[in-house]
């Protein structure tokens, strides 16, 4: 015979809520790390003296860097469109079901769709990076290309998040369809 627990002491929360919970914090961390890329790249300029000459530098000269860039939009329109729902979705507390809009086959193709745009955008960076950098090294492009690496690891950290979240939705879709 177990003794009844004393009123003062919470229940723990459903499951489902802890996995909302969860979801919601990747989200966030994944918002955090796209914004702060975004800033990066966005500000990163150049300017490299040869002979004379100086010529300015920015992101947009660079095609890979618009393409991290389309990726990053891409991917902090879709988080918080996800934040969004999930918020809402928590607040009214419908411990039904485990997605944050209610929509599992959504999450499911959409975090699918949206890591492998982050990790594309993330791998265009490295490579364009990794090719130029050693072109303008002895022009005072390291201070250009560094951001150009310090964005694309971020992007990097933003695509792991949303893989991880992607896993979730994966475990998630059986369970409910």
């Amino acid at each position: 015979m177990t003794a009844p627990q004393p009123p003062s002491m919470a229940a723990p929360p459903a499951p489902s809520m802890v996995s909302r919970m969860t979801a919601l914090f990747l989200r966030v961390l994944t918002f955090a790390f796209l914004m702060v890329s975004l800033v990066i790249l966005t500000t990163n300029t150049g300017t490299f003296e040869i002979g004379t000459d100086e010529i300015k530098v920015r992101f947009r000269d660079i095609y890979s860097y618009r393409y991290m860039l389309a990726a990053i939009a891409f991917g902090l329109a879709y988080t918080i469109l996800q934040i969004v729902l999930a918020l809402n979705h928590i607040s009214k507390r419908n411990g039904s079901q485990t997605s944050g809009d209610g929509n599992l086959v959504f999450d499911f193709y959409g975090d699918k769709v949206v890591s492998y745009i982050l990790a594309t955008g993330a791998a265009a960076a490295f490579g364009a990076t990794k090719d130029l950098k050693p072109f303008f090294s002895g022009l005072e492009g390291d201070k250009f290309f560094n951001k150009g690496y310090a964005s694309a690891s971020l992007l990097l950290l933003g695509f792991v998040c949303t893989a991880i979240l992607s896993v979730f939705s994966s475990y998630a879709l059986p369970k409910k369809v």
